[in-house]
């Protein structure tokens, strides 16, 4: 899960793989392409990674969508990670790029790392944000949850949604609701509200996520095969993908590199935002000039 705010701007409807996509191309024709996967399914939206990878428009081709099932797109088919790293390499053929600069945080980061393993030789660089190689981010971000003196947590909605349960797309709402105060270095309840307000719930893909993908979600036999340059990036106090999944990243992608932000909890590209863009900026000067 991710940062949420609302897909507002002007998308074009593409079809890709039988599936209306709602997408927006950012930056020069020409320049060395960057498609970023935003968070959270059924939560998540293009407007988080546009507001992040957008700044690097200057430079490069950044390619952000709303992925099946995710705020204005169609929702038509599976939800399934072979189906969502299929339709970004489809993407990849529309925007007309040989090889592209993958992206992605928090679950962002799980399709990241998917496309990386299942479309090895599209990759040319690949930055991740805040997520794990596995699933057992959910049994650390309930001892988190269960720890954390903020807010008391109603166990049963906390369970709901990490199960993926949800009733429907006003029950998504409040229970996400429930788990918000938990994700920032400073907490803020009015901007708390503000991105409940903001958040496009899709609660069939949020389900499908988490009670059909997750419960046998484990990259870590596949990453070490990973060969693109690679940048990870974590906040310090994480609750929901902590450190330690970033490490264990970094580990087992060789030759990869681990940046941690110290002032920051799930999202370092917006509490960090200036160190933050500076590093992801040097760090793909240095890959994908």
């Amino acid at each position: 899960m991710s940062e949420f705010a609302a897909a507002t701007t002007e998308a074009e409807l593409v079809e890709i793989n039988g599936n209306r996509l709602a997408v927006e191309v950012l930056g020069p024709e020409g320049a060395p392409v960057l498609i970023a996967h935003h968070g959270a399914p059924g939560l998540g939206s293009r407007a988080e990674p546009r507001g992040s990878f957008g700044r690097l428009a200057d430079t490069y081709r950044v390619v952000v969508f709303d992925a099946r099932g995710s705020g204005q797109s169609e929702g038509n088919g599976t939800f399934s990670h072979e189906q969502w790293a299929a339709d970004v390499d489809a993407l990849r053929e529309w925007v007309g790029a040989e090889q592209i600069i993958m992206a992605g945080g928090s679950y962002g980061g799980f399709m990241a790392m998917e496309y990386a393993t299942r479309y090895p030789d599209r990759v040319r660089a690949l930055v991740l944000r805040d997520t794990s190689p596995d699933n057992s981010n959910e049994e650390r971000a309930l001892a988190n949850a269960l720890a954390n003196t903020r807010v008391e947590i109603d166990r049963e909605k906390f369970d709901r949604i990490f199960a993926g349960k949800v009733r429907d797309d006003a029950d998504l709402r409040d229970c996400w609701r429930e788990i918000l105060p938990l994700y920032d270095y400073h907490y803020d309840p009015a901007a708390v509200e503000a991105k409940v307000e903001a958040t496009p719930y899709r609660f069939e893909a949020h389900n499908y996520a988490f009670s059909v993908n997750m419960p046998n979600y484990d990259l870590k036999p596949v990453l070490p095969k990973i060969t693109a340059p690679t940048l990870i990036t974590v906040g310090r106090t994480d609750w929901i993908t902590p450190v330690e999944c970033s490490e264990k990243i970094a580990s087992l992608i060789p030759g990869s590199r681990l940046v941690v932000f110290e002032k920051s909890g799930h999202s370092p590209q917006i509490e960090e935002a200036e160190a933050w863009t500076e590093v992801v900026r040097g760090f793909l000067a240095e890959v994908a000039p």
